[in-house]
């Protein structure tokens, strides 16, 4: 599966003072999104730790931010696998409100970890089974 979409709501502890969602929050979204991604897959990161010794970490994000979100509005954010390589991931995330309108959008790489020594490793077989046709 390298499309996904997770819906999120916008809570009062999401927005600044202005009562738009604070920048960072945006990240917070996309981060649970593709917790949410790998979960659809059949992996749980609590067992890909235990298991499988991995942990994924950021290594990179561009962001862009368009229109602002605020409490209580529903957003859509997807998220899309752009390529993938031995120790990494890049997804392209969207995020958007009910009309459809985008409100940011981010390339995101992430890095597959040993869990015990913080290293490189290569991702598990198990988690490129899932995806199609991804360089």
């Amino acid at each position: 599966m390298n499309d996904f979409s997770w819906p999120v709501r916008v809570y009062y502890e999401d927005t600044d003072a202005g009562g738009v969602v604070y920048y960072a929050n945006y990240l917070r979204f996309m981060e649970r999104a593709r917790s949410e991604w790998l979960r659809s897959l059949g992996h749980e990161q609590d067992r890909l730790i235990q298991e499988e010794k991995i942990i994924f970490a950021v290594r990179q994000v561009t962001i862009d931010y368009h229109k602002p979100a605020r409490f209580n509005d529903m957003l859509n954010v997807n998220t899309t696998i752009q390529k993938k390589r031995g120790a990494s991931l890049y997804f392209l995330q969207t995020i958007r409100n009910q009309q459809g309108e985008l409100l940011c959008q981010a390339m995101v790489k992430i890095a597959c970890l040993n869990a015990e020594t913080m290293k490189p490793r290569p991702l598990p077989d198990t988690i490129f089974a899932g995806l199609r046709n991804v360089d």
